[in-house]
Parts: structure tokens; sequence; C-alpha cells
């Protein structure tokens, strides 16, 4: 991932509407949440919440899926690990005691 990337991700997920609608995905991979089901979790209309949904998508770090007269959302789990991967790049200086609570949190699930 390119710093522009990490950027991109960054900002989108800096806002708690996007962020909470992104965990959320998260938690409901590999299925999905189709986006009426989305809308309901945030308590927005669906326009304010599209608009919201749009900057995600973006960034990459959701991607939308036809299925029947559903539009299926799904975390880009890909950029997710781009993103932790970035951010943790040269953990530490190498110390790689130093990194083992973080590494041990992300691999409990």
């Amino acid at each position: 991932m390119m710093t522009d990337e990490a950027l991109s991700a960054l900002a989108a997920l800096a806002h708690p509407t996007r962020l909470a609608a992104f965990r959320l995905l998260v938690r409901h991979e590999p299925d999905g949440l189709t986006t009426g089901e989305l809308v309901e979790h945030s308590g927005l209309t669906q326009s304010t919440f599209s608009t919201h949904l749009a900057v995600l998508a973006k960034a990459g770090l959701v991607r939308s899926e036809k299925q029947g007269r559903n539009q299926i959302q799904r975390a880009e789990i890909g950029a997710l690990s781009a993103l932790m991967l970035f951010l943790a790049k040269d953990c530490c200086g190498g110390r790689a005691e130093l990194c083992e609570p973080l590494l041990a949190e992300l691999t409990c699930c």
C-alpha cells in the first residue's frame, strides 16, 4: 500500500458513521450485509448513508455486489490487511518482542 492509499483509507474511516459501518461489515464477512441493513444500523436516511458508503467504496474499503434485488456490501479484507501492514511496517525498529502484543491481539480472532 502506498502512502496516498493509506491516507485515503484513513480519511474514509475518520468519521463515526463510516467507521461503524466498516466495522459492522468486517464482523459480517464473508456474507456481507444489504445496503438496507446497513442503513437500518446507521439510523440515517438512505441518501445520507449512501454518501458515506460511496466514500468507503472510493477508498477501496467496501465493495458492492448485486444479488437479486439487493446490493450486498462487503468489507475489502485485503484493503484492511494492507492498511494494517502499512501502519505496522517497521514496527518497533525490528524488535519483534515489542510487537508481540499487537500480533497476539490481531491473531486472537
